[in-house]
């Protein structure tokens, strides 16, 4: 399999866009304002209950910078959000790379654009399998797909993309575009790619031991099994 190797990055990387999508909403109010008031030019991208809140916590201000994912990639939410920033347009921006003519023409040819921030948690799968009598359906499905996947890209791409898992991050960070006139440094960005691979690795260890903990046959308890031709 033929890999990028890239030579040349860009330091520091002026943050035009970002996508937010977020379970844990702590913090989020005072990420957002001060994003927009450090950043004139920055279009937010964002998804069901995280797009509310950012529009009820901008007001006027989110008209023409805050953006429905949905509305970018032209692909309407699958019902009960389960596939929302599953896109080839989404990802496409957290991985091009910025030298690369290939992937500037991918970006003009889909109208799509660089995502140079990220900020994503995961669904609570901790908090739900800590509640009394949880189900394994229950479980199930508060395992999240679409978060770790953007973190994992934009922690991939640290040559240009910041990345934000955590709500305690988000004041240093943002001293640290007040310093940088709006951008953000190379080191931040690495430092901040290494915890996001932490954070994902120990979500997917965390559901990896509560599923070895079930035993099949109280596993197929929470369902009715049918049998069908389809």
């Amino acid at each position: 399999m033929a890999v990028n190797i890239v030579e040349k990055v860009d330091d520091p990387v002026p943050i035009r866009h970002a996508l937010v999508s977020v379970s844990d909403k702590q913090e989020i109010d005072f990420l957002v304002r001060d994003l927009v008031d450090l950043l004139p030019e920055l279009t937010i991208y964002s998804t069901g209950g995280t797009f509310s809140k950012i529009r009820e916590i901008l007001g006027d201000r989110s008209e023409g910078r805050l953006v429905q994912v949905s509305d970018y990639t032209g692909q309407p939410e699958t019902q009960g959000g389960l596939v929302k920033t599953l896109d080839f347009k989404i990802y496409l921006g957290l991985l091009t790379e910025t030298y690369n003519e290939e992937h500037q023409q991918d970006l003009e040819r889909t109208a799509g654009v660089p995502i140079d921030l990220v900020v994503v948690n995961l669904y609570p799968f901790r908090q739900t399998i800590q509640q009394a009598g949880v189900t394994l359906e229950k479980a199930r499905a508060n395992i999240d797909i679409g978060g770790p996947c953007m973190i994992r890209a934009a922690a991939k791409n640290y040559l240009r993309v910041a990345v934000l898992v955590d709500p305690r991050d988000y004041a240093p960070f943002l001293a640290a575009l007040r310093q940088n006139q709006g951008s953000s440094r190379l080191e931040d960005r690495f430092r901040l790619a290494a915890k996001a691979f932490e954070h994902t690795a120990a979500y997917d260890r965390m559901i990896a031991d509560y599923f070895a903990r079930i035993r099949f046959p109280a596993a197929s308890k929470c369902y009715s099994i049918l049998h069908s031709d389809r």
